[in-house]
């Protein structure tokens, strides 16, 4: 059915007075805005917080996405992941509908389908199994359809969740399952039209394109392929930008591909609480003495880990804590190697430190002009020689050292 045709004449949409600006194609125009009866729409399995959550979906459901031919069980599931994701978000909503009506107008498809205001959408679900006066949702209406507008589509829904001010955050895995899927998998945006779409440069985009596909590599050294909910539940965004920027730092391809190895590993078995900061402390190993000797006591536990875990299809986030994680002997074995390694640069450090001082000291003095002695009073001159005075002074008592 086309609402804006079809629903008008049967009264399942109705005209207000209101508009709402949107920026289509780069033209910023006032939409009219409808009111629409609520069993009329349905949920956008395009948008990338819905996406992540169908990955869940489908792991569970023998890889088949939930069906929106029956509309009141499809929107039923997805309402309830919203709900999920961020209840106390739901409650504010609602309780602001409830006293003061929707006063932000939504944005749909002429076919139902919701590109802004899934959140306003269930809370007005919610409302009408109490009161049938929230059985409407204001929103303006576009004569488009997902086959044959999808960029344009993606491009204004991008622009509506990520580009204007004071909107709610994605969770830092949705955007980057939005990333994948738009640029990386499918190729419908261009980096340059992404960026545009969310008000960023395109260098931002495609730093979170690395973030994007090392998520994507690591789901499938796990044995969970594309399953994006995991990503989600295991907080993987920061340690993946982190070694984004670890791997910039390897000489080479086959360096950087054990890195990402170790810390794929560790990110899995999680030895240790915060995983950002357990990550950043393998920075201070990469290029040091030590480095091979730590990767490749990683690599034989990585091994191991790889042993262990469930084939495709079975690995999900409660086996992840309540089968792979509690192997013990593996956690503090990544744990003793990374101490290990850690401790000996420390002491390298400690070692070296005469060393680096004696060079930054010598750098001062290279850095000495021999002419600007002859521009200082007598004053000066004293008070300069009593200081290479004690130069030597400490040296000779260095070198009695030696």
């Amino acid at each position: 059915m086309n609402l804006l045709t079809e629903g008008l004449a049967l009264h399942l949409v109705e005209p207000t007075t209101l508009s709402r600006k949107l920026t289509i194609d780069g033209i910023t125009k006032a939409y009219p805005v409808y009111k629409v009866k609520l069993d009329q729409l349905f949920y956008n399995d395009q948008n990338d917080r819905i996406a992540t959550w169908i990955s869940q979906y489908k792991s569970q459901h023998g890889g088949q996405a939930p069906s929106s031919a029956d509309r009141e069980a499809y929107n039923a599931l997805i309402e309830q992941f919203i709900i999920e994701s961020n209840p106390d978000a739901i409650k504010k909503t609602q309780n602001n509908i409830e006293m003061v009506d929707q006063r932000e107008p939504g944005v749909i498809l002429c076919d139902g389908r919701i590109i802004d205001g899934n959140r306003r959408f269930t809370c007005l679900r919610r409302l009408q199994q109490k009161n049938p006066r929230f059985g409407y949702f204001e929103t303006v209406i576009l004569d488009h359809s997902i086959e044959h507008s999808a960029k344009q589509i993606k491009m204004l829904e991008l622009s509506i969740q990520h580009g204007e001010e004071a909107r709610v955050d994605y969770n830092p895995v949705d955007r980057l399952v939005g990333v994948y899927n738009d640029i990386i998998d499918t190729g419908l945006l261009t980096v340059e039209e992404y960026a545009k779409s969310t008000n960023e440069t395109p260098a931002q985009v495609r730093s979170r394109m690395e973030t994007a596909q090392l998520m994507v590599d690591f789901l499938e050294f796990i044995n969970a392929p594309k399953q994006f909910y995991i990503a989600r539940d295991l907080q993987v965004v920061f340690p993946l930008e982190e070694l984004a920027r670890l791997m910039k730092k390897c000489r080479t391809e086959d360096e950087a591909e054990d890195i990402k190895i170790a810390v794929f590993t560790n990110i899995l078995m999680k030895p240790s609480g915060d995983m950002t900061r357990y990550i950043r402390s393998i920075k201070a190993i990469v290029g040091s003495e030590y480095q091979e000797e730590f990767l490749s006591e990683q690599q034989e536990l990585a091994m191991q880990v790889v042993d262990s875990l469930p084939p495709v299809g079975k690995v999900s986030s409660e086996s992840i804590r309540e089968e792979i994680r509690t192997n013990t002997e593996i956690t503090e074995a990544l744990d003793r190697s990374l101490e290990k390694a850690t401790t000996k640069v420390k002491k390298n450090e400690t070692r070296n430190r005469p060393i680096q001082l004696a060079e930054k000291a010598t750098s001062f003095l290279d850095d000495i002009d021999a002419n600007i002695l002859l521009k200082m009073n007598d004053s000066e001159l004293r008070r300069f020689e009593r200081q290479l005075d004690r130069l030597e002074a400490v040296i000779a008592e260095l070198r009695e050292n030696l």
